[in-house]
């Protein structure tokens, strides 16, 4: 396959998400100045240097390797993501926040290995099904197998348990596995599955059943359960149209929770109003289309199906994030990519858009 440059259009998306993103980090991140200035710094070294800069240079480099690389090597970097997902249980190396042992510690750095499985998945269901296109609707080689492989997903991720990341993983494997044209039963029944699996699991977790309580009855206990829900709306809302100004926010300083992670898109709100926020979205917008363009013209199934699994699950995690804020839907802790706080969602959304910008490098041109 002939090599060209990368896609311009994409590449200046992805570049105007970064400086918007940095920007907005930064006004957010103030919030933390006044209390700890320490962590202030450790902070803008966190998502700067290890992400955004850290990010940036593993995209660069994966944008040099040919994508069918990934094919190659899909099922170890599977396993391998899987193993390292299962350290977090380890006394002494794992390390718990917000009820949820999701990080690994060694003393100098953490990191969230399921971060590396929610991109391993989705190369390997990509891979899987661009090798067994023709047989994917014989159950024994579509839907029974896919089962098996997101139900070993579903339990390394839940035993932690973190939610947020297990939608947005499962998310981005039925998606792929539905563009490469399995019969629509099986999806269904595979739809079925999984909200059946949702409601036993709001059944059997407490903390779950409480978010979802939480999003159905938001008006309820607003100095418990509900005060994040209700200070994210207040503070959207206090933007109005055109916001306060960059920098401006002041629910970021007082009564908003997590103002650089789950509630980032309401300090985007409160600064830049009903405009600001709009952009932003489409922002996002214009990252799933152009991203939707590239898989279309992909020189091979892989590369369609890859490229649509990394859109899908990137989109996904953010739109989820925007919607949470808003009320829209429960609390899950997934970041607004490209935005939130999180080193290591930074390093593999970089990865992740390295390998996109790769597949775009052989796209058919018509």
């Amino acid at each position: 396959m002939k090599e060209k440059p990368v896609d311009k259009v994409f590449l200046w998306i992805i570049g105007i998400l970064i400086v918007v993103g940095g920007l907005l980090f930064l006004s957010a991140a103030l919030s933390v100045l006044p209390k700890n200035q320490e962590l202030f710094y450790s902070m803008l070294v966190s998502q700067f240097g290890l992400g955004l800069l850290g990010g940036g240079i593993l995209c660069f480099i994966i944008s040099k390797i040919p994508y069918l690389f990934w094919r190659k090597y899909a099922f170890w970097f599977f396993c391998g993501s899987s193993v390292l997902t299962l350290l977090v249980f380890i006394p002494g190396l794992g390390m718990s926040h917000g009820g949820a042992t999701s990080w690994i510690s060694l003393g100098f750095i953490s990191f969230q290995p399921s971060e590396f499985l929610k991109l391993a998945y989705v190369i390997y269901i990509a891979s899987w099904c661009s090798w067994m296109k023709h047989k994917l609707q014989e159950p024994k080689h579509g839907i029974i197998p896919f089962g098996i492989i997101t139900t070993i997903i579903a339990i390394v991720i839940m035993a932690q348990p973190d939610t947020g990341t297990f939608l947005v993983t499962i998310a981005g494997g039925a998606v792929v596995y539905l563009v490469a044209q399995t019969k629509i039963r099986d999806f269904i029944i595979f739809i079925i599955i999984i909200i059946i699996g949702a409601g036993i699991l709001i059944a059997v977790k407490p903390h779950i059943l409480s978010r979802v309580q939480t999003f159905l009855h938001q008006e309820r206990d607003p100095l418990g359960a509900s005060y994040q829900i209700q200070q994210s709306k207040r503070t959207i809302g206090s933007g109005q149209i055109t916001g306060k100004g960059y920098g401006q926010s002041i629910q970021k300083f007082t009564y908003l929770p997590e103002p650089v992670g789950d509630s980032i898109f309401a300090v985007i709100g409160e600064e830049f109003g009903f405009i600001g926020s709009t952009l932003v979205l489409i922002l996002f917008l214009a990252f799933a289309l152009r991203g939707i363009r590239i898989a279309s013209r992909a020189r091979d199934e892989f590369g369609k199906l890859i490229t649509i699994g990394i859109v899908f699950f990137i989109t996904t995690q953010s739109l989820l994030n925007i919607a949470s804020s808003l009320g829209l839907f429960p609390f899950t802790g997934l970041p607004l990519s490209f935005i939130s706080h999180g080193g290591t969602s930074l390093l593999i959304t970089g990865v992740a858009i390295g390998i996109i910008f790769n597949v775009s490098r052989y796209q058919k041109t018509y």
